[in-house]
């Protein structure tokens, strides 16, 4: 392709060429940028003499070439034989035996969750009898039938899960409980959004039932009862008769109930994922209507459903005493839990106020903002903190992983701006930043150069699954993009602990310090010693992110506790002509600069997406029958591979995986 002339030789201008072209196919901006440098890097290594040219047989040779890769840890090719001849799928004739082993799987990876939902269904199929069964031996069975039945006993499972939706998000009592006691060992904590949903389901189903049997069953045949039918309704509904159905529906319990259906509806609808993330093609004035924002502010219309559910269960029809009206007593401890929860954060938010200490504004649309830690800010690395800026709205506050290790004197939040709000955040912090200097990426702003930097409050921090990272021996951290971000702050803590290992042996040499022994002693409870970080993005410039702390793992980590593997989704697989030359220019600025040219860091980057299945197979190799421990932060598509392999290499190797996935 470039050498047109066909003499075998080729200018330093045509390498040039060569490498922007490979930069263009396999979308490396900051490559193309760097063509001449890397064209002048192949020439020196090929052209010793200075001649001008490098024959093309000689270029030909350095792509053939594999990259110098070292072996950390000699493989067992015994073992490994083993291994694959386990891990094959097996056909299994007998649909029985493929029944029971699937779903001895599923109970081993979910019994904690199948046994939460399995008291939920209990508890709601007792209400529900409870109340059907209660009504059922009333006079107003007689001419209501098993409508009112059905209505009241819909309407007890509605109290009990109207009450219950608000504990999953009682976040400062979740984190309280998981930290402080031993509940999270049978009790899922990370599931408390899924089973928020869950139970939103169920609320959505108790509403429909309860208002078709009313609109369409029990009032119907209260109107077309005769005089001797209605004689036991009286004291429910009065002397005279309703005379029609319009009587029913201008009361207050028909107002306030149609009234919390509208509002319920609006927020169940903007809260689903087409809507919370705009994947509806629709018109622009609709449009206004849908994303994050949309999606926030319909699910604090909350404040006036609970308002009108306990008027509505004041003016109740069939029931006048006041301790039988149960709405108020299911409600009372939950609303007051959570009161109290939204009082904490506005309280802490400000009494612990912080100062920006440093913006950056990196490619691929990501603010990174480092703030001040308040005092007695204590946190874990893989938790999340709330973050909310007044400068865009007053009453949003939206979830983040700390990216900051707990060792570090300053809390910082990397935000990829995919919605409104974070779209706005970024818009007004990009205005105090100055452009980046020639040659570098992001907009830069130190302490002190800049005092009108946009006022943000923080509340937290919060669990999260990565936090229990310290539990196991030997860690798999997998992020996607910008999910990459809570692993970050366990990689980050990881390197503080071996920091303040070595500092300790150092003090005290011979105090048994050594060997390990100081994580028993001085930090109780970290016990890993391995980790695999595994960071997938697709474009070059996410690099810049966590290019300092790559470095810093690189640089001390001399005895391969972490091991960084950064995949570039963008590039065509090794082995593929189109990136053959990017391997190439790879391996050769890494050895004579100790610089990737992909990533920018010293950390060598692999091209493509990882080949899961044997990355479980290495660590299994590495750690025969261990406990593993599976962190992944990502977009969900990655969630089902990951977590089946951990349930298919831990019931074939007896290595055991287990898998966690952030869940806000």
């Amino acid at each position: 392709m470039v050498d047109k002339d066909a003499d075998g030789r080729i200018t330093e201008a045509e390498v040039k060429e060569i490498i922007s072209l490979s930069a263009s196919a396999n979308r490396l901006s900051n490559i193309q940028k760097q063509a001449e440098e890397y064209a002048a890097l192949i020439m020196e290594e090929l052209d010793p003499d200075n001649a001008g040219y490098i024959m093309i047989h000689n270029l030909e040779t350095l792509l053939l070439q594999a990259p110098n890769q070292s072996v950390r840890v000699g493989d067992s090719r015994i073992l490994s034989q083993m291994l694959s001849q386990k891990l094959k799928p097996t056909q299994e004739n007998n649909p029985l035996k493929r029944w029971y082993h699937k779903t001895k799987y599923f109970i081993i990876d979910n019994w904690q969750r199948i046994w939460v939902m399995m008291l939920w269904l209990g508890i709601m199929g007792s209400l529900f009898a409870y109340k059907f069964v209660q009504y059922r031996n009333k006079a107003v069975f007689d001419v209501m039938g098993y409508c009112v039945c059905v209505a009241k006993g819909s309407a007890e499972t509605l109290k009990f899960n109207m009450a219950l939706i608000l504990l999953p998000v009682c976040r400062n009592t979740i984190t309280w409980l998981r930290n402080k006691t031993k509940l999270g060992a049978v009790v899922p904590f990370d599931d408390n959004l899924n089973f928020h949903k869950v139970i939103a389901v169920g609320i959505s189903i108790g509403v429909a039932l309860h208002g078709i049997a009313h609109l369409a069953c029990d009032f119907p045949r209260l109107l077309h009862a005769t005089e001797e039918e209605y004689e036991p309704m009286e004291p429910f509904f009065g002397e005279e008769q309703p005379p029609n159905y319009w009587w029913f529906l201008k009361g207050v319990e028909g107002i306030t109930g149609i009234i919390m259906v509208v509002l319920m509806a609006i927020a169940f609808t903007l809260a689903t994922p087409w809507f919370r993330r705009n994947k509806l093609n629709l018109p622009k004035f609709l449009k206004k209507l849908t994303g994050f924002n949309a999606f926030w502010y319909s699910h604090h219309l909350f404040v006036f459903v609970y308002s009108l559910l306990i008027v509505h269960g004041i003016y109740l029809y069939l029931t006048k005493k006041w301790y039988q009206k149960t709405t108020w007593m299911y409600l009372a401890v939950p609303i007051t839990l959570y009161a109290c929860e939204r009082l904490i954060r506005a309280f802490r938010s400000s009494i612990k106020a912080v100062k920006i200490l440093k913006v950056a504004v990196y490619p691929g649309n990501v603010l990174s903002l480092h703030m001040s830690k308040p005092q007695g800010f204590k946190y874990k690395s893989g938790q999340f903190m709330f973050v909310n800026c007044s400068a865009v709205s007053s009453f949003e506050w939206h979830p983040f992983s700390i990216t900051s290790a707990p060792g570090d004197d300053y809390l910082s939040v990397h935000i990829r701006t995919l919605g409104d709000w974070t779209r706005q955040l970024k818009t007004v912090f990009s205005e105090v930043c100055q452009p980046p200097p020639a040659g570098k990426s992001g907009l830069l702003r130190a302490e002190g150069t800049n005092t009108s930097f946009p006022k943000i409050l923080i509340d937290g921090p919060y669990g999260a699954p990565a936090q229990d990272y310290k539990k196991y021996d030997v860690v798999l951290l997998v992020g996607l993009g910008i999910g990459a971000t809570p692993m970050i702050s366990i990689v980050k803590d990881i390197i503080n602990n071996m920091k303040m290992e070595e500092m300790e042996e150092d003090s005290f040499p011979g105090s048994g310090l050594e060997n390990g022994n100081y994580n028993k002693k001085n930090n109780k409870g970290f016990k890993t010693r391995k980790a695999y970080f595994y960071w997938v993005t697709r474009e070059q410039g996410s690099f810049e992110w966590f290019k300092g702390i790559m470095n810093e793992v690189a640089e001390m980590d001399e005895q391969w506790v972490i091991e960084l593997h950064n995949y570039c989704t963008s590039v065509y697989e090794e082995g593929d002509a189109r990136s053959a030359l990017i391997t190439m220019l790879q391996s050769l600025h890494h050895a004579k600069n100790g610089v990737d040219v992909v990533s920018g860091t010293r950390v060598k980057s692999h091209f493509a997406k990882p080949n899961w299945r044997q990355v479980y197979k290495n660590i299994v190799l590495h750690h025969q029958g261990a406990r593993i421990g599976v962190f992944y932060c990502g977009a969900p598509a990655l969630t089902k591979e990951l977590r089946q392999l951990a349930l298919d290499f831990s019931h074939k190797t007896g290595t055991k995986f287990d898998f966690h996935k952030e869940n806000f």
